[in-house]
């Protein structure tokens, strides 16, 4: 019995220390790259979500879908009021600038991350990668090609977790499209994450939605990466394949997914219904 209190107790503290803030703040439109240039003004900015008055908190980057032509930040609502950090990252869209600007942008975000984080109750031992579709892309480039961080003075290996939610595991296809390679040919050149497998990347957790309703071959990308990075010696590569939705509506369930696999790289208890 005594035990059984015992473990009651420490799964009590633990969901506290998880999930139980009472006060969160919000900070919007922070730049994170310096430049006179009156796009990257407008577009290199970020927002921050935290709970008040803590510290060494978990944090997830989160990078916004929208093919690389589209869209806007926004804090993944399903990880509020988690004890967590959210960090919604803007970046400059094609076809207004080239894909490396993308690239470098999402690298610049998250180096900025790393050395800031700490004013917001952050972490940089427990940063995660993440975001949805094109978000997912950028997830896993910048983490894979270690390049693009390296810019920025900043290791890949790193970040704590890559989580790319139906992210292109190949050449993306609105970069493929500003070179006229239509959408039914799929393409592996430098800017594609396939191209860039190791061994000693961080986690990669790479979740899709079911792979007859998907976009395109979603599915079939990240089961290909999924393999690839497991012949490599990757032993921290996982699968996911969300039946019956789609590459819009499997997001939601994915954030589950995620928080679990949270959980479990920081050693915390890992809710399993």
């Amino acid at each position: 019995m005594k035990r059984l209190s015992l473990i009651l107790l420490a799964m009590l503290l633990g969901s506290i220390a998880w999930g139980t803030i009472l006060k969160y703040t919000e900070v919007h439109d922070i730049p994170y790259k310096e430049s006179e240039e009156a796009y990257v003004k407008e577009r290199c900015k970020l927002d921050i979500y935290y709970p008040e008055d803590t510290t060494g908190c978990p944090v997830v980057v989160w990078f916004h879908g929208g093919g690389l032509t589209q869209g806007n930040k926004s804090f993944p609502w399903k990880l509020k009021e988690k004890g967590m950090v959210l960090v919604a990252v803007n970046y400059r869209l094609l076809p207004k600038v080239e894909i490396n600007e993308c690239l470098d942008d999402a690298a610049a975000a998250v180096a900025w991350v790393f050395l800031e984080i700490g004013k917001y109750g952050g972490d940089k031992r427990k940063i995660f990668v993440s975001g949805h579709s094109a978000g997912g892309y950028l997830t896993a480039m910048i983490g894979l090609d270690k390049k693009w961080l390296a810019n920025y003075q900043t290791d890949a290996n790193e970040i704590a977790g890559l989580i790319p939610f139906s992210g292109q595991m190949i050449s993306h296809f609105a970069y493929r499209d500003m070179k006229g390679i239509g959408n039914l040919q799929p393409t592996i050149d430098e800017y594609a994450p396939l191209f860039h497998v190791r061994k000693d990347a961080p986690p990669l957790v790479l979740i899709t939605g079911d792979r007859n309703i998907e976009l395109f071959g979603r599915y079939e990308e990240n089961a290909y990466m999924w393999r690839m990075m497991k012949l490599t010696g990757h032993t921290e590569t996982y699968l996911y394949e969300i039946d019956g939705h789609g590459h819009g509506s499997m997001a939601e369930p994915a954030y589950h997914i995620l928080e679990q696999h949270i959980r479990k790289i920081l050693g915390k208890p890992v809710d399993n219904n």
